[in-house]
């Protein structure tokens, strides 16, 4: 059986860098993790037209409305061990001439022209609460995938709810495995100095020591003003607690010209808070050592969101063991800090306003949140425990090719 090439490949399929997108950044280090549990496999990319690098074929061309067909082409040539799939509906959704979508109906087809290989999807987004259309997307995905890959246990015990409720079987070809974070940046204290030094933070005037920060992609849902429109408040009563000054340290970059509006309206509320030595903003690009290096040097991070698209922040806010303040009820932010023990959650202006002063006057509960958070790394979502996980889904995948049967893993609840 073609399927079951033992010497192959592993075949990941992704939009991947220099393309600025969370998903790209996330399949470059999921296959550095994938190449490490695999030595003698290569780990090769099938990616969008405009990534780049050794063992990356830029093959996926979204203006062909049969994109899909160079991809299962390439897959066959390969021959792989197993094809490993990240999904995102924007990253392979077909628009007409009109600007009408096909709802990815393009993303299924290349699944059944993969079905003699041992497939397994990774979705990024699968919502607690599901539009019908995206609903019937994520049955029929589940139809044409051997192994699918969910991030967080809610996700599949409310899929078993919702489909229940509209009367349809429950996939059980279902894993969970958490969004991977690397253990191999996490600096000690004594070595904070020296990073601020490197990224020119000391050359700043009134710089304080103690550093709250916002990091990341800057758009509409980051919701950066949240915390900005009280920072002067919020500084001013942490230094009567303390008699420590705090800065807000707002770093990152706009990717999306649509979200032109909020970065200069963020930019400009940093500015009046800098001139009054409050705030200091710092522009780079959120990859690689960088992104590490910028949380490093906060004392804590605060994730503002207003929609599910942080994994990839939380990810590293964890990888550093990080205290954090995120908005709930937010489906995988709230989970991960349920499960981490390593965050604080709040729903209104106020709250947020709160957690953030007791956590810049409370060294000890920042030191145990950030131990809860090392445990969790070193004992759940570290990069190592989920490229085992996923070489058990490339293993389930390619026995259900052998025998015929599909995958049938328990329900949660």
């Amino acid at each position: 059986m073609k399927g079951l090439n033992k010497k192959g490949p592993i075949v990941m399929i992704s939009s991947y860098p220099p393309r600025l997108c969370g998903i790209g950044t996330f399949c470059e280090e999921a296959r550095e993790f994938i190449q490490k549990q695999n030595p003698d496999r290569e780990v090769l990319v099938i990616s969008h037209a405009d990534g780049a690098g050794e063992g990356v074929f830029p093959l996926i061309d979204m203006s062909r409305h049969d994109w899909w067909r160079p991809v299962a082409e390439k897959v066959e040539e390969l021959k792989p061990y197993a094809v490993h799939i990240e999904h995102e509906y924007g990253l392979y959704e077909f628009y007409d001439d009109r600007g009408k979508g096909d709802e990815n109906e393009g993303f299924l087809d290349l699944l059944i022209a993969l079905g003699d290989w041992p497939v397994v999807v990774e979705p990024h987004t699968v919502h607690g609460r599901m539009r019908d259309a995206e609903a019937d997307f994520v049955y029929r995905l589940c139809e044409g995938a051997d192994v699918v890959l969910f991030k967080c246990h809610y996700q599949k015990w409310r899929l078993d709810w919702s489909f229940s409720a509209r009367g349809w079987k429950t996939p059980l070809n279902i894993m969970v495995v958490p969004h991977g974070a690397r253990s191999d940046k996490r600096w000690g204290l004594h070595e904070i100095p020296g990073i601020r030094a490197e990224i020119g933070l000391d050359e700043l005037p009134h710089i304080g020591q103690h550093l709250v920060g916002l990091i990341g992609w800057i758009q509409s849902n980051k919701r950066w003003d949240i915390l900005t429109s009280m920072w002067e408040g919020i500084e001013a009563e942490i230094k009567e607690r303390t008699g420590d000054h705090w800065d807000l340290l707002a770093a990152g970059a706009m990717r999306d010209p649509n979200h032109l509006h909020e970065y200069e309206k963020y930019k400009m509320e940093l500015e009046t808070l800098s001139e009054k030595g409050l705030a200091h903003y710092y522009e780079f690009i959120p990859r690689g050592d960088a992104y590490y290096k910028v949380m490093a040097i906060c004392d804590f991070i605060v994730i503002p969101s207003l929609d599910e698209t942080q994994s990839g922040t939380l990810a590293r806010v964890i990888a550093l063991n990080k205290p954090y303040i995120t908005t709930a009820p937010m489906e995988g932010l709230t989970a991960q800090t349920l499960e981490s023990e390593g965050g604080l959650l709040f729903t209104t202006k106020e709250m947020l306003r709160t957690k953030v002063i007791r956590l810049a006057c409370d060294e000890k509960l920042r030191l145990e949140l950030g131990e809860n958070l090392r445990r969790y790394l070193e004992n759940v979502v570290s990069w190592d425990k989920v490229a085992v996980q996923y070489e058990e889904a490339y293993r389930l995948a390619r026995e259900a090719k052998l025998t015929m049967r599909p995958v049938e893993l328990p329900l949660e609840f």
